[in-house]
């Protein structure tokens, strides 16, 4: 059985920081690229990193690059994502998704959420003060 479980989120002041973990099963992992999308209310989702399967290339969105940093541990079957500096338009559920043949889908380098595969449920991050 495939499943994604996104953990870490919670609610935090602006300027802070969480560290997101998205831990993976029932599929070849190392075999599928890992995307992390947020939906805040009433807009739509949209892609915030995305990594390969080998981790040879990370994309962000313009929004969060210099403050997230994607990362994975294939040994594991998890992905992380650390945000740093959060802000309120952070605010959202955060989801993982896994997309193979193991690239990202990417539109001028921000990730697309139309390749994924499989999702997890999500996890709610909520900046405020």
């Amino acid at each position: 059985q495939v499943q994604l479980v996104e953990s870490g989120g919670g609610l935090v002041q602006p300027g802070g920081s969480l560290r997101l973990s998205c831990a993976a099963s029932g599929f070849t992992f190392n075999y599928y690229a890992i995307g992390w999308f947020r939906q805040a209310l009433g807009k739509e989702r949209e892609g915030v990193s995305c990594i390969t399967s080998s981790a040879d290339k990370i994309y962000y969105a313009d929004s969060v690059k210099g403050r997230f940093t994607m990362s994975r541990d294939n040994d594991n079957n998890t992905v992380y994502l650390q945000m740093n500096d959060l802000k309120p338009e952070d605010t959202a559920v955060y989801y993982c998704g896994a997309e193979t043949p193991g690239f990202c889908t990417v539109v001028d380098g921000i990730p697309y959420d139309y390749g994924v595969d499989y999702w997890g449920v999500g996890t709610l991050v909520t900046v405020s003060s």
